[in-house]
């Protein structure tokens, strides 16, 4: 087993034919022989490219429409063939099977085709690709000797080698050895689970998820934990950010990182933050500027902000930066930072972790999410819909000047725990911030009295610099959220002892008409969204 192989002989057979002309130019100018197959070896001679078909190397016609092409003794030897093994080597002169070196393939579209409206199962089938597995699994396999190439994204660093040294080294021939198991692996992943979905109507599930490395345990000291990444994911997430700073990230933060992206998306395109402890948005607020969003967010909940993870939709400048002067925060996640707000933050603090994202307007590219119990997965729908409608339902109307208002305590009530219970204010012209949350209860009264109004109660106690009094006067002008209907109108009789006038809810329970004719008895106004949004 060399570690260098030179290049003489490749095969090439691809569906997707991006930037295969150019590898194949290289190659042949640097001497490969270039064997190849169909529309491949057509693309190749219509480009000047010294090409010699698979069935004058192997002299055995493509037959069954070209179902049978590359199955074959003078490919597989040519690909399996152990090299310093004489006995292998006898047996490639007795049967005139000459190596190949480099194999460059691509599948037949079977993902592509199965996601096509209308498409029939013979399609499908017509789409399973088997030449071309089994040459990857054949060049991979013998790697030793072989490389194999899957991916165009790696023509590039296979041409420069081929161009200036003529081989290819072992190390990166067991790079793409892995990444053709893998590949193939996805390929028989998307087939198995579309004819188990066709044939048996079962679903099966099969998750990809690479780079797992260790944390240094799990969401207590005495678990072990591992975090694996997607690999078709792009959107800012916690898999894509950028750490340029502070320690290592620990299972917790990673979970708190997910939630405080998720609850900032919902306000992108605005200066917004979101201050998340435990997974709940404690702190959310808009602002003139990031910096006073940042100030009106860690406002709403200052005890529970410390040590929080904070998330932010705009580039931090280093007014913003400063926010944070002798505040202690976990994380900090944003687009982009400036560089003056950057070297104060790193200057903080040698622990702070700060993330970087990207554009949080990029589209929502994960479908799905999932929940692992034990002996189980569960499969849903990402959360993405805001409401279905927005309906008045009491004799007291919803102001339009509170509509803003009451959508941003919307928002912050879709990314609380349930029973959620939001509370959230307009401390300035146009910008809005959460004064009291109740997440995680058992009942929807607790997280209203016990919890929302409590910490309402205590932030305005504190900006006011006096003792908590009455308050109705302020809680008369927020706005009440509610992640799920009210079973009872209790919850509407708490509201209004602390003086709560505007109410969002999904509505949908069957004593809604309790509730609304106890919102019309105290003049509250009440909207109806038609979209629940539990979160577990």
């Amino acid at each position: 087993m060399g570690d260098i192989v030179k290049i003489k002989r490749a095969l090439i057979s691809v569906s997707d034919k991006t930037g295969i002309v150019e590898l194949a130019r290289i190659l042949s100018d640097a001497g490969v022989e270039i064997l190849s197959t169909g529309g491949t070896a057509r693309i190749l001679a219509e480009n000047r490219v010294p090409v010699k078909s698979v069935e004058s190397h192997t002299g055995f016609p493509e037959i069954m429409d070209g179902r049978v092409k590359t199955l074959h003794p003078k490919i597989h030897g040519g690909l399996l063939a152990v090299r310093d093994n004489p006995v292998h080597v006898q047996q490639m002169a007795a049967n005139d099977i000459a190596p190949i070196d480099l194999v460059v393939i691509n599948l037949y579209p079977f993902k592509v085709t199965i996601e096509k409206p209308g498409v029939t199962v013979e399609e499908a089938i017509e789409n399973i690709d088997i030449g071309g597995p089994a040459m990857i699994r054949s060049a991979a396999k013998n790697h030793a000797y072989v490389t194999v190439v899957v991916d165009p994204a790696d023509y590039a660093t296979i041409g420069q080698a081929v161009s200036t040294a003529g081989a290819i080294t072992f190390d990166m021939r067991k790079y793409l050895a892995v990444k053709a198991f893998n590949h193939t692996a996805d390929y028989d992943a998307a087939i198995d689970a579309y004819f188990s979905r066709q044939y048996l109507n079962e679903e099966v599930l099969r998750l990809n998820y690479r780079n797992g490395f260790e944390l240094r345990y799990g969401e207590n000291p005495h678990q072990s934990a591992l975090f694996f990444k997607s690999k078709e994911c792009t959107e800012p997430c916690m898999g894509t950010a950028m750490q340029l700073h502070g320690k290592d990230l620990s299972y917790n933060n990673i979970v708190d990182g997910d939630a405080a992206i998720e609850v900032v998306k919902e306000l992108a395109g605005t200066p917004a933050a979101a201050v998340v402890k435990h997974t709940n948005p404690c702190g959310y607020a808009t602002g003139k500027t990031l910096a006073d969003a940042l100030e009106a967010a860690w406002s709403g909940d200052p005890i529970s902000a410390y040590g929080s993870v904070i998330a932010v939709t705009q580039t931090v400048d280093l007014k913003t930066a400063q926010v944070l002067g002798g505040r202690f925060v976990e994380i900090l996640i944003a687009p982009d930072f400036t560089e003056d707000g950057l070297r104060y933050l790193k200057e903080k603090s040698s622990q702070l972790r700060i993330l970087k994202i990207g554009d949080l307007g990029r589209k929502k590219e994960e479908r799905f999410v999932y929940k692992h119990v034990v002996g189980a997965m569960l499969k849903q729908d990402r959360d993405v819909v805001e409401c279905e409608k927005w309906d008045t339902v009491t004799s007291a109307q919803f102001p339009d000047g509170k509509a803003p208002l009451a959508r941003f305590a919307w928002k912050a009530c879709k990314h609380t725990k349930s029973n959620a219970i939001v509370l959230a204010q307009e401390y300035g012209p146009g910008v809005y911030r959460v004064v009291g949350m109740g997440a995680g209860q058992p009942n929807r009264v607790d997280s209203l009295r016990k919890l929302s109004v409590t910490k309402a109660r205590e932030n305005f106690a504190a900006e006011q610099k006096a003792p908590e009094g009455d308050f109705a006067g302020e809680f008369s002008e927020l706005v009440l959220a509610s992640d799920a209907f009210f079973p009872f109108a209790d919850t509407i009789e708490e509201a209004r002892k602390a003086g709560i006038r505007y109410i969002v809810q999904p509505g949908g329970s069957k004593r809604d008409g309790e509730v609304i004719d106890a919102c019309n008895k105290h003049g509250i106004a009440m909207v109806f969204t038609g979209t629940r949004h539990f979160r577990h």
